[in-house]
């Protein structure tokens, strides 16, 4: 399973590096129909046999990693594995016994990390060669995210894709030779097992260990050298028009007219792409590729919502749909995808005026509310996809998730009145969701037939459609079906639930500020605000060292509800400073309690100084301290499941230079356009995010300035009527008439604008001249949407 929000790009690399003998690549989708694994190497690997071993029980004996707070770290606990956390102790291990470093890298809601530890890591003479040839490293991806992507882009470049669970083999001095994702134990007709890999690699570092080196030393030269990303002599960045119209024919070409979306299948949502679309369409709307783009956006976020990737009885999303259809997922639920989505929704809402969007928006925010919220006000990472069907069963893919016929219909027995023909609440039910007696998960999708016989909730038919076929009025069909998914949820709370994985990124909980900000700004719903003020509080409590100004990555869930750290703390990554940064100025917006934007350029000055580069304009993922002994130092460049902490930097560095005027700002976001320009020049559909950027910078960001009291009605009718127009180019800035006020301070020239009449008043304020006054909220709104 993956991340990802398509499948992984195939980097070519400098040195194309020999394989073992090997199928298809393993740790994307948990259905794929192939499960054989690919291993890469910058070395030709000599085949070898096959091998057996005997099953074994696990050895109930904890290791090293029971002193772990990652949930992930911690399901390794009882392998009998030798198993390091990442850290010198390892390196100096291997340094010292001159062995090579098995690094294995996941996270704990993975279907096929789970496959690979229950499979080959609780295995003893697996255990036994790990622990006695290998200095065996665990990693959880989303508290290291550096080490992943670094070992990421080396088995991409050195095979046909990546995902995880990722295994690489390391020298002592962390450089990869070989690399690869999910290993099946044994071998097979057309895959090579773990066993035998680590047999056949024990082997080669005893023969060739130093053309292994060698060739290791070539490929992250390599690397090296093709992940650079710098200015170079460039001045400035690309046409914003020319980078606009690439992205959007690249993604016009490759959108699914029937079921929306952007690929066959794995089908990822990428808020990303659809928030590049609503911004091309607000810049293009009088043209037919604007509308074209509205249409895109729009239509994909219906077939998602109608689909089984959505849960239509506890809402939210699931990770990624395994057809084109949006039908059957893998139902894993990501924090970061319910943050993005809820914008995007909220976003559909302001464009189109249709409810169906708010309420898809306000789903998603219930659940995160409901299930993956601390009582202090962080948020945690996932849900996993896995559980028991019933208590004590080996746990299954979705089943938490499906329904068979028999289920509901002796949940929802009640019958109909006044329909056409007799009909009970769950025939009612099971026809609009699409649910039959032999169920609707095409055995393709179900290679280990998990799912026989269930049933996926997905809307066939329209309300509309729905009420015609039996008779009955449209309110009454939706009464029915909201009351019969609220029974199947009843129901559905007594079955073992899936794994919590309680930890708390920072980036992620940054992400959600902004779903409960902005969602909460356009509905003009106070207690959604609420939410994001206390995921705010929490991040500022618990995720900050006042001290040196850093954030903390990670914190943990402790006994009785408490908020734990691991010692030495996980400090902050380049995305956790972008993704909060840009959660407290939503939350400015939404709240407008400056104390957010103060803290935004304080974290803003601090990502500044630990990750900027300097000499090649744009930000490095990591410390240049926190990353020492890693053979690369990268900057993000694609925007996939979550967007790229540079793409995101730039719109922060826009807004920030909105709302204080200081021009350093201004040009860190051309260098870093510039810096990314060949980039977007080659693959524009691959960083949406950063040519949405692009625009912003060659366009007039609007000032909106609200001169009122906060508190007072006519303030926040001005308000809620910019909060009402999708305008993604602005700044929302209140002036309460404090000379003295962090924002006064900022831009004096706020210090000019009048209440007019002793009513709060609206200005808009571009290229340093303002509008004419206005305070009619329907004014403003002519005004800012032509």
């Amino acid at each position: 399973m993956s991340h990802l929000s398509s499948p992984p790009k195939k980097h070519k690399g400098e040195h194309k590096g020999h394989s073992l003998p090997h199928g298809s690549e393993r740790g994307s989708s948990s259905r794929d129909k192939d499960r054989s694994a690919t291993v890469s190497s910058s070395v030709p690997m000599p085949a070898g046999g096959k091998g057996s071993h005997p099953s074994s029980t696990p050895q109930r004996v904890p290791n090293r990693l029971i002193h772990e707070k990652s949930p992930y770290l911690l399901q390794h606990a009882y392998n009998p594995v030798d198993w390091y956390p990442w850290g010198q102790e390892a390196f100096d291990k291997a340094k010292k016994e001159n062995k090579p470093i098995f690094l294995s890298v996941g996270y704990s809601t993975c279907h096929w990390c789970h496959m690979m530890e229950e499979e080959s890591f609780q295995n003893e003479e697996i255990g036994r060669l790990l622990s006695e040839d290998f200095v065996s490293v665990k990693v959880d991806r989303e508290e290291r995210p550096d080490v992943d992507k670094v070992y990421m882009t080396f088995v991409q470049a050195t095979s046909s894709g990546g995902g995880w669970p990722m295994n690489v083999w390391l020298t002592p001095n962390l450089q990869p030779f070989v690399g690869g994702t999910y290993f099946p134990p044994e071998d097979g007709l057309t895959r090579v097992g773990f066993r035998t890999v680590l047999l056949r690699i024990r082997e080669q570092w005893k023969q060739n260990k130093n053309s292994l080196l060698e060739n290791s030393q070539r490929v992250t030269t390599a690397l090296l050298a093709r992940s650079e990303i710098s200015m170079g002599d460039r001045q400035l960045p690309p046409s914003a028009a020319t980078m606009n119209n690439r992205c959007f024919q690249q993604l016009d070409e490759g959108y699914d007219e029937e079921y929306g979306g952007f690929a066959e299948a794995p089908k990822f949502p990428t808020p990303v792409i659809l928030s590049f679309l609503f911004s091309y369409w607000l810049s293009h709307r009088l043209t037919q590729d604007g509308s074209r783009a509205q249409q895109m956006a729009l239509h994909t976020l219906k077939m998602m919502a109608n689909g089984g990737i959505r849960d239509h009885v506890g809402q939210g999303f699931h990770r990624y749909s395994t057809d084109c259809q949006w039908h059957v997922p893998h139902f894993e639920k990501m924090l970061y995808d319910q943050a993005q989505l809820a914008v995007a929704y909220s976003q559909a809402f302001q464009i189109s005026g249709d409810e169906f969007y708010s309420d898809v928006a306000k789903g998603i925010l219930q659940y995160v509310a409901r299930s993956l919220s601390h009582r202090s006000g962080g948020f945690y990472s996932a849900e996993d996809a896995d559980s028991p069907p019933e208590r004590g069963m080996r746990p299954k893919e979705g089943a938490y998730y499906v329904w068979t016929v028999k289920e509901v219909q002796q949940l929802l027995p009640e019958p109909v009145l006044g329909a056409s023909e007799p009909l009970t609440s769950g025939q009612l039910l099971m026809k609009h969701y699409g649910l039959t007696e032999a169920g609707n998960i095409s055995p393709s999708q179900d290679p280990k037939g998990e799912l026989q016989g269930q049933n996926v909730l997905t809307v066939r038919y329209s309300l509309e459609l729905t009420a015609a076929r039996f008779g009955l009025d449209v309110e009454a069909v939706r009464t029915l079906l909201n009351t019969g998914l609220e029974k199947l949820f009843q129901a559905r709370k007594h079955r073992p639930k899936p794994h919590l994985d309680s930890k708390m990124l920072a980036a992620w909980n940054g992400l959600m500020v902004s779903g409960y900000a902005v969602t909460g700004a356009v509905l003009g719903q106070d207690r959604l605000i609420n939410y994001a003020t206390n995921g705010a509080k929490f991040l500022k409590r618990h995720m900050f060292d006042v001290a040196s100004g850093r954030l903390m990555r990670t914190c943990y869930t402790g006994s009785g509800g408490t908020v734990e750290h691991s010692n030495p703390p996980c400090w902050g990554f380049l995305e956790d400073y972008a993704f909060v940064v840009r959660g407290l100025l939503d939350l400015y917006e939404a709240s407008q309690e400056s104390a957010w934007l103060e803290w935004a350029l304080r974290l803003q000055d601090t990502q500044d100084r630990l990750f900027w580069d300097s000499q090649g304009g744009g930000y490095f993922c990591s410390e240049a301290e926190l990353g020492a002994g890693l053979p690369l130092r990268l900057k993000d460049d694609q925007d996939g499941a979550e967007p790229s902490a540079n793409s995101v930097s730039a719109h922060n560095l826009l807004r920030l230079h909105g709302f204080t005027g200081h021009k350093d700002w201004m040009e860190k976001c051309v260098c870093l356009l510039t810096a990314f320009s060949e980039r977007m020049r080659r693959v524009p559909v691959a960083l949406p995010e950063m040519v949405r950027a692009l625009s912003a910078q060659q366009q007039t960001l609007k000032q909106i300035v609200i001169c009122g009291d906060r508190q007072a009605k006519d303030t926040k009718a001005l308000v809620q009527c910019v909060h009402s127009v999708y305008i993604p180019n602005k700044v929302l800035i209140l002036a309460d008439g404090d000379p003295s006020s962090f924002l006064s301070r900022q831009l004096p020239f706020l210090s000019t604008l009048r209440r007019l009449e002793d009513q709060a008043t609206a200005y808009v304020c571009e290229n340093q001249a303002c509008s004419m006054p206005i305070t009619d909220p329907c004014e403003l709104r002519k005004l800012l949407h032509p």
